[in-house]
């Protein structure tokens, strides 16, 4: 009698090529600038700043970002692009995908359309976005991107998160990370355990072993390619509120140990998201990890958005004459956030809002 027959959707040259971008973008000393701010929280971002949220206007701040001078690419192997971005080009007219490409920087796109309520549970959510996913992912392969991203959100709280939420965004994720692949598209796959709250250090680690578990067990059972995907897991921190303060060790340490409990050492790398802490923190925290004496199987690196770009916002503050300044201070969060993916960040790479903190409650894209 025959063994079990187990479907393959991807060629072998799929598999490769999906390899090889995965591994390309999480190159020692490189990570992601998350560029993905939808309309609404671009908004939020040039608020503070006094500049109108306009198309013209995002376009001006992402031409900035993606034209810096070359120390900032040395750092940067990925760029996530919002669907409106991507099709921009700048004051010359070169889309804004070939600009990133000439400098060695692999473009990538936001492909949910956000989160939205789960009934049945205390007020935890879900990500919409699969319905028609296949054919967008399709149109991005051809115009030019590499790799995508889907963020799902759970929330630590008494009953919270529960079976029912984890056990929906994992499949969630799974849905589109196999999607992604079929299309070419390296899918990085982000379950955000979010930072609200005053649990301990101690709690946030174990859900997010929970989280993780969940997760990977559904990728599993999508029969996704492992070697060809990424993770954008939050760091474990304890809550915002939480009235103990905890070294980047302890972070490190807490950090290190959850994610060797569940990510497959097939995974190649992991991208972590700033999760609302400061610019400085989310540096000095990244050094830690990959300074921690435990097995780290994958690379260790980052995909941050608010922490590569609050002081670029500051010091660029709409005005055309501040561009090279703005650019100086992505050179510098990304230059220190490429040598603490190393191990070798020193601290002290002081911008203009490199200490404040960047937490928003219930933040979403």
């Amino acid at each position: 009698m025959p063994g079990p027959q187990f479907y393959q959707y991807l060629s072998k040259e799929q598999e490769k090529e999906l390899a090889r971008i995965a591994n390309a973008i999480v190159a020692p000393g490189k990570g992601i600038l998350a560029a993905d701010e939808s309309t609404g929280t671009i908004g939020k971002r040039f608020s503070p700043i006094n500049v109108e949220n306009t198309e013209e206007n995002r376009r001006l701040y992402r031409q900035l970002l993606f034209t810096a001078p070359k120390e900032a690419a040395e750092h940067l192997s990925g760029v996530i692009m919002f669907h409106e971005t991507l099709y921009h080009k700048t004051d010359d007219g070169t889309p804004f995908v070939k600009v990133l490409k000439d400098s060695g920087i692999i473009p990538g796109i936001k492909v949910d359309k956000g989160v939205v309520p789960l009934a049945g549970t205390d007020d935890e959510c879900t990500t919409q976005g699969l319905d028609g996913l296949a054919e967008r992912c399709a149109q991005y392969k051809k115009d030019g991107a590499d790799f995508a991203k889907w963020r799902c959100v759970l929330k630590i709280k008494p009953q919270c998160p529960s079976y029912q939420a984890m056990l929906e965004n994992a499949n969630v994720l799974a849905r589109y990370a196999s999607i992604c692949q079929q299309n070419g598209l390296v899918p990085i796959v982000e379950p955000e355990v979010l930072p609200d709250g005053d649990h301990d250090l101690e709690t946030a680690q174990r859900v997010t072993e929970q989280v993780l578990a969940f997760t990977y067990k559904a990728l599993s059972d999508h029969h996704v390619f492992l070697e060809g995907t990424l993770l954008k897991p939050n760091m474990v921190t304890a809550g915002f509120s939480c009235s103990k303060k905890y070294t980047a060790e302890d972070i490190a340490r807490a950090t290190v140990t959850t994610l060797a409990r569940t990510v497959p050492a097939a995974v190649p790398g992991i991208t972590f998201l700033s999760g609302g802490q400061s610019e400085e923190e989310a540096s000095v925290n990244l050094d830690a990890i990959n300074r921690f004496p435990g097995r780290r199987p994958w690379a260790l690196t980052f995909s941050y958005g608010r922490a590569l770009q609050a002081s670029v916002l500051q010091a660029w503050g709409g005005k055309k004459e501040n561009v090279p300044a703005a650019q100086q201070e992505l050179v510098k969060r990304a230059t220190a956030n490429g040598n603490a993916a190393l191990g070798k960040y020193s601290g002290g790479e002081q911008g203009a809002a490199a200490g404040k903190s960047l937490f928003v409650a219930g933040h979403a894209y």
